[in-house]
């Protein structure tokens, strides 16, 4: 099963935590089959990730719609319009905000 059609609408799914305290989700469509998935993330000021470098066996495509996100081991700071477009197995982070940020995430097994 793809993922819904859907038109313009107001997405029904509520921020939703992602695991980490201060770090929260907000699921816009999403494929059962697959675990293809677009979601918000959001990050309040402070939050942080969890400790440890991150990796994954999907692609994830991500673009910073607002604030800021500090990639720890990179000791980089990322800022709004800023996009990664990450194949499966990248290390990245881990991350934490000092103003918060919100980011347009797509995920694609």
């Amino acid at each position: 099963m793809p993922k819904p059609e859907l038109e313009f609408h107001t997405p029904s799914e509520e921020w939703s935590s992602a695991g980490t305290p201060g770090i929260w989700d907000r699921r816009l469509s999403h494929d059962p089959d697959t675990g293809d998935t677009t979601a918000f993330q959001r990050y309040e000021p402070g939050a942080a990730s969890a400790p440890v470098v991150i990796t994954h066996d999907f692609w994830e495509e991500v673009i910073l719609l607002d604030g800021d996100l500090h990639d720890i081991t990179a000791a980089r700071t990322f800022t709004a319009g800023m996009y990664a477009c990450r194949p499966p197995c990248m290390p990245h982070g881990p991350y934490r905000s000092e103003t918060g940020c919100l980011m347009f995430v797509t995920t694609r097994y």
